[in-house]
């Protein structure tokens, strides 16, 4: 049975079996108490979220503007080859394709590698990021006396089980 599940989707069945566990674990005491966090949301609205965003802008505004600047030039270089192309001797217009050739690998190398760096950077913040949000995460359950916090987002969450927005205040208030 377990399987048949698994094949529809492993949350289903891992939050049925916590919803499960945790029923086991507290039948004695009262109910499990249950509640949500979005982590996404976290990553987007907490104050440590956007300056770390504001920080990746600025650490790799220069690059991306010196990538925009190459491909307008090279934008206009070719307009100016397809004009100047039937004038021209077949020696030069190839000389010239090769270049912009040349300087288009270039900028796509250094387009690539500045996606790579910058995807970098933000796993790096993203992490750091996770990190105290999980410190927060424990001060509200512990303050409100959870015993469960999900974090995936589930297909149907009553309001009132979301604590998103309190995770968000402990964390921009954290030191």
């Amino acid at each position: 049975m377990i399987q048949g599940l698994m094949t529809k989707g492993s949350k289903l069945v891992m939050a049925t079996l916590m919803t499960g566990m945790c029923s086991i674990a507290f039948a004695q005491d009262a109910p499990p108490r249950i509640a949500f966090v979005n982590a996404e949301k976290i990553f987007v609205e907490s104050n440590m979220a956007k300056a770390a965003q504001s920080r990746l802008q600025n650490e790799f505004a220069k690059r991306q503007n010196e990538i925009r600047d190459g491909a307008q030039k090279i934008k206009a270089a070719a307009e100016k080859l397809d004009k100047d192309a039937a004038v021209m001797p077949e020696a030069e217009r190839i000389r010239r394709q090769r270049e912009l050739a040349d300087f288009d690998r270039e900028l796509q190398r250094k387009n690539r590698e500045l996606n790579d760096d910058a995807n970098q950077r933000n796993a790096e913040e993203r992490a750091k990021i996770a990190e105290r949000a999980n410190i927060a995460i424990r001060q509200v359950a512990e303050q409100r006396k959870i015993d469960v916090i999900f974090q995936e987002p589930p297909a149907y969450l009553n309001p009132r089980l979301d604590v998103t927005d309190e995770v968000i205040r402990v964390l921009n208030n954290l030191k």
